[in-house]
């Protein structure tokens, strides 16, 4: 119980102190980002083929596809919101093992491939290009503190809006069911009702954020016993 109130109160600071951020809404897309893209794969696994994603300045994205069989929408839609929220749990472990720059390099990647291949309208291709070249001109070039505090922003922000993201989904899902965009897409297909859906997307988000800040508590309890460790052999 005690780690869920510890993870729930940092979450509610990150949410707040990251609204405050300079630039915030430009980098809170690389959430969308990683939905959109986990839709494709999804697509792809299933021999299923991507026309196009779009992403906007509102951070919210669409991906189309197109699949041969209807039971494929459930696999393809349930991707979104899981993949961004495990997406989150993998920015944290590699954090957590000092991985630092190898995490940027692969934001970067997949932003570029993203852009080569999928987004194409012009909010998305001007802001995939900008951000792939930020985020691999810090991961190459950058200090040591730089590099750490931009993952730090890019791993939080990918975080809070998992979180969130399933929260207005299961809000919509409320209050206008047919509006619940993947928690919709699902409802449609297997009659189950939108809100189980967003209740779904909600438990698992909640449960990968308190995933991600086991792992991030880990690494600091971790470098707090290596600076005992010197003190101990001065």
């Amino acid at each position: 119980m005690f780690s869920w109130l510890r993870a729930g109160v940092i979450f509610v600071v990150v949410l707040v102190l990251t609204r405050f951020i300079p630039f915030s809404s430009f980098f809170r897309n690389v959430n969308t980002l990683v939905h959109e893209l986990a839709h494709a794969a999804a697509a792809l696994v299933l021999q299923g083929s991507v026309m196009h994603i779009h992403l906007f300045a509102d951070q919210s994205g669409v991906t189309y596809t197109r699949f041969q069989e209807g039971w494929m929408m459930i696999p393809i839609a349930l991707a979104g919101y899981i993949g961004a929220s495990l997406f989150t749990v993998l920015l944290f472990s590699l954090y957590a093992k000092g991985r630092v720059k190898a995490g940027l390099i692969i934001v970067a990647v997949l932003a570029t491939a993203a852009l080569a291949l999928f987004v194409r309208n012009g909010y998305g291709v001007a802001w995939s290009a900008g951000f792939a070249a930020v985020t691999l001109l810090i991961a190459l070039a950058g200090q040591a503190w730089l590099m750490k505090g931009y993952y730090l922003l890019i791993a939080f922000l990918c975080l809070v809006e998992s979180v969130v993201s399933s929260l207005v989904i299961l809000y919509l899902a409320v209050v206008d069911p047919a509006a619940a965009g993947d928690a919709a897409s699902l409802s449609g297909t297997t009659a189950v009702p939108a809100i189980v859906w967003g209740l779904i997307f909600v438990s698992f988000a909640l449960w990968c954020a308190k995933l991600s800040l086991g792992s991030l508590f880990a690494r600091k309890r971790t470098d707090s016993g290596q600076v005992q460790e010197y003190s101990r052999n001065i």
